[in-house]
């Protein structure tokens, strides 16, 4: 038999013993084979670290533990981690004793607990599952053990937190899927709010970016916007815990200058350990710098800190936000229903997560309440592996010559990936108009009838269907892959709500097709 009780300071060589039996010299945070640092968590208030000790030989098999403090003062978030059962402890049901008494006493602390679960193998998702968390989302790339490895991310509520929520948030058609999902899953009904017409925030330029020292930081504060009012991105720190607490937290914030005065400014964490940053708090003057800060610690999370994932607490009640991120490459990895607390109300977030490295999910072990959620997460993430090639491909075709930068990337951010098997049409002569394909490799041949030789081939960097699409016209001509395609797709639906958004892009096509 096992007990479970509160860890102690003679449990830690104990505890340091189950990691080095679980992980080898392999983990990702080898703080937890330092006597010194468990001791500090064991005294910690703000950690609750709790043992599987066996009655007969008074050996600790088990341990697992609950950060209290996870959100911003008074979210009442709290993750549960560190849940590790030594191999001689398995099969004991020790995993889900840590778990129901971890439960147990932080039930009445808690608004909200949420757990990341390694995704290499179902054992942590099936005591998640069983003891009432929902899958909310699937985080591709966030860890890194030898190779990088991905999360299957739970949460549960616990007392008031669902009757504060905030209900109908306001998603992007990109988010609305995964949203839906994770509500259902949770036991509300999916009140969600597709908007498809906000537009992003637009780069004003004119801005000048620096880090902050000590200069700007009391010129921050006195900006409402992002801080207590209008909040779009939620972290775990806000800027008025102090100067000295984020400088030893390593929390740092990029400033924007307007004509020499503070006009913003974005605060972000880097984890040297796992290679992975966050942005915490996103605080301006007013809606110009907003675009251009986000822009640039993503620029410098990859080309000058060496980062592999990035990511952001949205709120699902800020559809231009979300857009914003969509546009500079992020993506919804996961929903999480009433996460924090802002005034009166709880309010529901999208973690949006930004990969900088190769999408690999490899041979994930899923767990069957995880499986809706990956699916939708990863097919998301699949599909927006087209953006880098599609924005070097855009400028040198004729349709969409004379788009800028930032016009390229709203418009290859539409666009999704379609492969084409050789024989195969991409367009029949005479079929209404609903899409167009940029040719990313391999080629089609163009035939004005299905019996009639080809006129013409298309090739990489090429279009087919373009004409149709802009004019709303049945195709005049017939594709046929003439060997194998991989080409990027741009729907006639996706292609007018943009334009609505974005008549400036529109102006463009329309005077190019003329």
């Amino acid at each position: 038999m096992t007990r479970v009780r509160e860890a102690t300071e003679k449990d830690v060589d104990g505890i340091r013993e189950i990691f080095l039996a679980a992980y080898g010299e392999h983990y990702a945070h080898p703080d937890f084979y330092d006597p010194e640092f468990l001791k500090k968590l064991v005294y910690d208030d703000d950690t609750l670290i709790l043992v599987a000790e066996d009655d007969e030989t008074g050996r600790v098999l088990g341990t697992g533990s609950v950060i209290l403090d996870l959100g911003a003062f008074g979210d009442l978030l709290g993750e549960f981690g560190r849940l590790v059962v030594h191999p001689e402890g398995r099969k004991r049901g020790i995993g889900t004793a840590l778990m129901k008494a971890r439960i147990e006493r932080v039930r009445e602390r808690l608004h909200i607990a949420i757990v990341e679960n390694r995704a290499v193998h179902p054992w942590s998702q099936r005591i998640s599952d069983a003891h009432g968390f929902s899958c909310a989302g699937f985080l591709p790339s966030k860890l890194r053990f030898e190779d990088r490895e991905n999360i299957s991310y739970y949460v549960r509520h616990f007392g008031d937190a669902l009757r504060l929520r905030r209900n109908h948030p306001h998603l992007v058609p990109e988010a609305y899927e995964l949203a839906d999902q994770v509500l259902r899953s949770c036991g509300l009904s999916g009140d969600v709010i597709v908007d498809a017409d906000s537009p992003a925030y637009h780069d004003t330029g004119s801005c000048d970016l620096e880090e902050m020292t000590s200069q700007g930081y009391t010129s921050l504060l006195h900006f409402e916007r992002g801080r207590v009012a209008h909040r779009e991105i939620f972290g775990p720190v806000k800027l008025h815990v102090g100067l000295f607490q984020l400088r030893v937290s390593n929390y740092r914030y990029l400033l924007a200058r307007r004509n020499g005065h503070l006009v913003g400014g974005v605060g972000f964490h880097v984890d040297r350990k796992e290679d992975t940053a966050r942005i915490l708090e996103l605080v301006s003057a007013d809606a110009g710098p907003l675009r251009v800060l986000l822009s640039e610690v993503t620029r410098l999370c990859q080309e000058t800190e060496g980062v592999k994932y990035i990511e952001v607490d949205v709120s699902a009640y800020s559809p231009r936000m979300q857009r914003t991120l969509l546009e500079l490459g992020y993506l919804p990895g996961a929903y999480i229903p009433a996460m924090t607390f802002h005034r009166v109300e709880r309010l529901d977030a999208v973690r949006m997560v930004r990969l900088l490295a190769p999408l690999e999910v490899g041979d994930v072990k899923l767990h069957h309440a995880s499986q809706p959620v990956a699916a939708i997460v990863t097919d998301l993430f699949r599909k927006r592996t087209v953006l880098p090639r599609l924005a070097e491909s855009l400028p040198g075709t004729p349709l969409f010559q004379g788009l800028d930068p930032e016009q390229t990337e709203c418009l290859a951010g539409i666009c999704t990936l379609a492969s084409f098997r050789c024989g195969q049409v991409l367009t029949a002569a005479g079929s209404p108009a609903g899409q167009a394909y940029l040719l990313l490799s391999g080629a089609a041949e163009v035939a004005t009838d299905p019996d009639s030789p080809a006129v013409g081939t298309v090739g990489p960097g090429e279009t087919v269907g373009e004409y149709s699409l802009l004019r709303g016209a049945p195709h005049s001509a017939g594709a046929t892959a003439r060997e194998d395609i991989e080409a990027a797709v741009l729907t006639r639906e996706a292609l007018e709500s943009l334009i609505r958004r974005r008549p400036d892009i529109g102006l463009v096509l329309y005077r190019n097709l003329a």
